[in-house]
């Protein structure tokens, strides 16, 4: 028995000494690898560059454009103070790791299995700003080791510490301290008070989280636990901390950095959709070194820009929001967010939430449609005062007060645009019918349920608008708005890849088709009554067939429309709400649309709307919605769900000879009568 444990414990000395010997022979082999490699550089620029859907360059981000660098000695040495502690307490006495904190922390990360404790000191934290991302796996944490040793190996620890404070980044685009005591404070770093000092030291660890822009009250405590640990060291009086503490702090007024170049909006709207995939801050990824394909198409979105130029003179105040998208896909092709981006970065296509008036109608048709209405459904036009269930009395009106006086059919009524037609449908419907079929079509903006919503009075954006026609166009697909298709970071890596677009069915098929069939209306000529089909006016400019809706108020003017391939939305008005009083200012919207839509189907074949199984089209006599008849003047197909087609064929257009024997027959028969 001895004999055993004897030899076990030779064995197991001797395993120990073979594992010691091998471990002491690796961390030997990454100090000589280290030593081989030289000293890392130690420029940090890395800029994110943006890609059209072909790979070429649409945009860059500067990422040093807020980066200052200044010497040590020209920093406040209450900040230096500050930062060490918080941060590194031990950084002069380490040799690039604080093991007691790594072993701490990797225990924990066991307890856990996961690698969320972080135990980095200031040189693993500057090894990975400048060479790595801020990916939480093994492999990560092996090559800041590497970095880290070598940082240490050939830079002394001013350098280090210099560098770090000149890269960190305290979050809205400043990095380095110098960039953030002028964005905070508008002062230098050599300027700042103890108080500014302790408030800037606790940023890094968690730049959006602990901004005084972002979270004051988060930030203040933060800063007052800097300055008691500073107290408790006695790196400050008692009470220099309480003059610190209670010391009052203006921070300077931040001003956005205006981009130029191809689609400013549409790369704004790029950084944010980026921001949100990546969990960053929008500045952490604008100096994040990231190569972003977005799904611009760049002739699109040089043609959207020309006839914005083309159409809207600079000599107005009046703006504009434009979309233009894959209806399949959710791609984003191009995007305009106003008329100037140096004027005015405020993007309306995305941000800006204004009413659409009666472009807004087509979610109520499609609850119509689901409820028993047809394409030859017809309803009374004239002035009309609905007394609502809560006693008051709406009266909505038509456009210049122009009424058909006599009953019209859903296809007419949509091509003209009836008020009055749409408030009987939503009150026969109930309110809120309109509000549950809207959400069915992504829109999320507050919606009343109140008889004007079918007016469109509710406030909306662009990116909402374009996205439920585009159901329309696809056949009733979900739509997933987009414009970004992938991400790779700054080595080359891919980190965001987007999944294919969904399948899922949210809308009825031969409902979204009859109802994109009756959108055509609106510029079909045949339909016109007691006034022109509301396309009227550019329908001699369009030379293949759109699917499409217009809207108006007193301050908007909107116009949507379609083909099988393409989704465009334009909303045109003034900022402040004032109304639209000029003619030529009311014809923005539609004129830019069409020249747009014509310009991006240039050379393109035509595709036509696919038609659903159990969908039958049948020409109309657009004045009786009756089956037209050879003797018809004007005749209209329009689409019935099978069995709910009209049976009737019109009586009252008649072959001459077959309307003269009748009109002889009645009065014939008038002569018996009493």
């Amino acid at each position: 028995m001895k004999k055993r444990r004897s030899f076990i414990r030779k064995w197991g000395v001797r395993t120990l000494f073979i594992v010691g010997a091998c471990f002491m022979l690796f961390i030997a082999g990454v100090y000589v690898t280290s030593f081989l490699l030289g000293p890392p550089p130690i420029n940090s620029d890395k800029n994110t560059i943006y890609y059209s859907d072909d790979g070429s360059v649409i945009g860059e981000e500067k990422g040093v454009e807020n980066r200052h660098w200044i010497n040590l000695e020209d920093m406040s040495s209450d900040l230096v103070d500050a930062t060490l502690l918080i941060e590194d307490q031990h950084f002069f006495k380490h040799n690039g790791f604080d093991l007691k904190r790594i072993v701490g922390a990797a225990i924990r990360d066991l307890q856990h299995f996961s690698l969320k404790e972080g135990a980095s000191t200031l040189t693993q934290q500057y090894a990975r700003n400048l060479y790595l991302t801020q990916e939480k796996t093994w492999t990560r944490k092996l090559k800041e080791a590497f970095y880290t040793i070598r940082l240490e190996m050939f830079y002394s620890k001013k350098e280090i510490l210099e560098g770090y404070l000149n890269t960190i980044y305290y979050g809205h685009g400043a990095y380095g301290i110098e960039a953030a005591s002028k964005l905070f404070f508008n002062k230098s770093a050599n300027s700042l008070s103890l108080a500014e000092s302790a408030m800037l030291a606790g940023i890094p660890k968690g730049p959006t989280y602990y901004s005084p822009i972002n979270d004051p009250e988060r930030a203040k405590k933060r800063q007052e636990l800097i300055l008691s640990q500073m107290k408790n060291e006695n790196i400050i009086s008692p009470q220099g901390f309480t003059n610190a503490k209670n010391e009052p702090l203006l921070y300077a007024t931040k001003e956005e950095t205006k981009r130029t170049g191809l689609g400013s909006y549409f790369q704004d709207t790029v950084i944010r959709e980026a921001a949100g995939i990546l969990q960053l801050d929008i500045e952490a990824v604008k100096s994040g070194g990231y190569h972003i394909y977005t799904t611009m198409d760049k002739a699109a979105q040089q043609m959207m820009e020309k006839r914005v130029q083309e159409t809207v003179p600079n000599s107005t105040d009046m703006q504009i929001g434009a979309i233009a998208m894959m209806p399949d896909s959710g791609q984003i092709k191009a995007l305009i967010g106003g008329k100037n981006y140096k004027d005015s970065p405020y993007n309306r296509a995305i941000v800006a939430k204004r009413m659409p008036g009666s472009a807004f109608k087509p979610f109520l048709y499609y609850a119509a449609l689901e409820n028993g209405y047809t394409a030859t459904t017809k309803v009374m036009s004239k002035p009309t005062a609905f007394t609502l269930e809560n006693g008051n009395v709406y009266q909505p009106s038509n456009y210049n007060g122009y009424y058909a006086y006599e009953p019209i059919t859903l296809a007419q009524a949509l091509a003209l645009s009836d008020n009055i037609y749409a408030v009987k449908t939503i009150l026969y419907l109930g309110e809120g019918k309109l509000t549950e079929t809207a959400r069915k079509f992504g829109i999320t903006s507050e919606l009343p349920a109140v008889p004007s919503l079918a007016l469109g009075t509710a406030s909306v954006s662009v990116l909402e608008m374009v996205r439920g026609y585009a159901m329309l166009a696809n056949g009733g697909m979900a739509v997933s708005a987009h414009t970004i298709e992938r991400i790779v970071d700054y080595n080359g890596k891919e980190i965001y890849k987007r999944a294919p677009h969904s399948s899922e069915k949210v809308l009825d098929a031969q409902k979204t088709f009859i109802l994109s069939q009756l959108m055509t209306g609106m510029f079909d000529e045949s339909l016109n009554g007691y006034m022109p089909v509301t396309g009227s006016t550019i329908t001699d400019q369009l030379t293949r067939e759109y699917a499409g809706k217009s809207g108006t108020t007193s301050s908007d003017n909107w116009m949507i429309g379609f083909s099988p391939d393409l989704v465009t939305g334009i909303w045109t008005g003034y900022d402040d709400n004032r109304a639209i009083e000029k003619v030529a200012e009311q014809s923005y919207a539609k004129k830019i649309w069409a020249n747009f839509m014509e310009e991006a189907h240039e050379g393109k074949p035509e595709q036509s709307f696919k038609e659903p199984k159990g969908v039958i089209g049948i020409p109309i006599d657009p004045t009786t919605g009756e089956r037209a008849t050879p003797y018809c003047p004007t005749r209209t197909v329009m689409y019935f769900i099978a069995g709910n087609e009209p049976t009737e064929s019109c009586t009252i257009h008649l072959h001459e000879e077959k309307k003269e024997e009748n009109e002889s027959f009645e009065k014939w028969f008038d002569m018996f009568l009493p």
